[in-house]
């Protein structure tokens, strides 16, 4: 073993230590210097005395978890979920939900500024919903463990890749996040008791769908346990033995999903492996709030990228003269056509293509729009943003489920292209993580 191995390992055995938390970092744990070097301590807040034990250690930091708060901060509140020290799906539940919008804003802010050298001219005030049982889609772990007497469903371990000991969760949807032990006696019921890895949970408006991956063929009494399971309990019950289109519906004969925006008279049916946005009500306020910023009168055309099912193209649509949407997943764009048809919305075209490759050539780059909606995926919109230039539209509302891809195209737009930053605002879909979801909105200047 190395001298840098053998130092490691011997800190990781040190008693808790007493250090200061000076700071919290974009993943929302405690950064502390210790002994001159950064680490990075889990459920420590700023401001916080604290005695935490190192849990990994690296050259250029360690990291740790807290033993004990000697001194408080105001912002600390009592986790509402007994699993939270332990489970990987919440990081932030110590800390008071209104510090944890400023937390994200303050991110946001950052990100801005240092990556994308920009600043907005108006600061928004955050959306915010419910912080408990908002969690509409998840995709939740199984393992059986005969060890700890049963078949373990939740999510992954905050320092590993185990599942944790679960027994309910506060941030799925309620009937969902008490169901958590029927789900695990379910599986544990089943002849495939090792070969279920997870299932995939999509809640809509009336009713709940699961999706048991499978690794192996279930017998006709495990398929009967299934259905019966979906009886009693009231779920949608689906297998899913390879890749997406595998997706086999068991229980009921027929079956959908949908959510509605009630706001715009829009229905969205989907299947329960589609992309949906897991926040139900900051979704609905979402829209209204990106509707309001493209400032429409009825005449516009507009162009909406990453359109995803339509959750942004199809309201909109009630609100303009032509709208055009853009997604690289041919299911969603025919799921969009589905329910543009369903909803009797004559106005909205959708179209097939990959937004990080040349669409220069695509028929729809004919069509000059007014205004134009992003709502990219973690990587951003990077690629796309200089081919839409040539329509200089003048006014871009881009939606960003990651802030530090958010800001590098907002420095694109600002400083390469002549864009004002108008306004930018964080939403609060995810409460009690980390993660940063956000609205700007880009003006090009006369």
């Amino acid at each position: 073993m190395g001298k840098a191995r053998k130092r490691r390992q011997k800190k990781l055995s040190l008693p808790p230590l007493q250090t200061e938390i000076e700071s919290l970092s974009h993943e929302g744990r405690g950064i502390a210097r210790v002994e001159g070097k950064t680490t990075f301590v889990h459920g420590a807040l700023p401001g916080e005395d604290v005695m935490f034990k190192f849990t990994r250690t690296h050259r250029r930091y360690d990291e740790g978890i807290v033993e004990e708060v000697l001194r408080v901060s105001d912002s600390r509140v009592e986790p509402k979920c007994p699993h939270f020290n332990v489970c990987g799906g919440c990081n932030l539940q110590h800390m008071e939900p209104a510090e944890q919008i400023k937390f994200k804003q303050s991110v946001l802010l950052e990100n801005l500024e240092h990556i994308g050298n920009v600043q907005a001219e108006e600061i928004l005030e955050p959306l915010t919903g419910p912080v408990w049982g908002y969690r509409h889609k998840a995709r939740l772990g199984v393992k059986n463990v005969p060890k700890k007497g049963r078949v373990l469903v939740g999510f992954r371990e905050k320092f590993s890749s185990f599942i944790a000991p679960m027994e309910s969760c506060v941030i799925l949807q309620e009937k969902v996040g008490e169901s958590l032990m029927n789900f695990s006696d379910l599986i544990a019921g089943l002849s495939i008791i090792d070969k279920v890895p997870q299932i995939e949970v999509a809640v809509g408006d009336d009713a709940t769908a699961l999706i048991f991956r499978v690794l192996e063929t279930p017998t006709d009494d495990d398929i009967n346990k299934l259905i019966e399971f979906g009886k009693e309990k009231d779920f949608q019950i689906y297998i899913q033995p390879k890749g997406p289109d595998t997706v086999t519906l068991l229980y009921p004969d027929h079956a959908e999903l949908s959510y509605r925006l009630e706001d715009h008279n829009v229905d969205f049916y989907f299947r329960p492996n589609d992309f949906t946005q897991i926040n139900v009500e900051i979704n609905k306020k979402m829209i209204n709030r990106a509707i309001e910023f493209l400032e429409l009168d009825g005449s516009e055309k507009i162009l909406d990228l990453f359109c995803g099912l339509g959750n942004f193209t199809l309201p909109i649509s009630r609100k303009v003269n032509e709208i055009i949407g853009v997604e690289g997943d041919q299911e969603l764009v025919e799921r969009a056509k589905q329910n543009a048809e369903r909803n009797d919305i004559t106005n909205a075209q959708f179209y097939t293509a990959d937004l990080t490759q040349d669409v220069t050539h695509m028929p729809w780059m004919e069509v000059v729009p007014d205004k134009v909606l992003i709502d990219p995926p973690r990587s951003g919109a990077i690629d796309v943003i200089p081919q839409i230039m040539k329509f200089a539209p003048k006014r871009i509302v881009y939606v960003s489920c990651h802030p530090a891809t958010l800001a590098r195209d907002a420095g694109v737009l600002v400083n390469d292209y002549g864009y004002k930053m108008k306004k930018a605002g964080v939403m609060d879909m995810f409460p009690h993580t980390a993660h940063v979801e956000s609205i700007a909105v880009f003006d090009k200047e006369k």
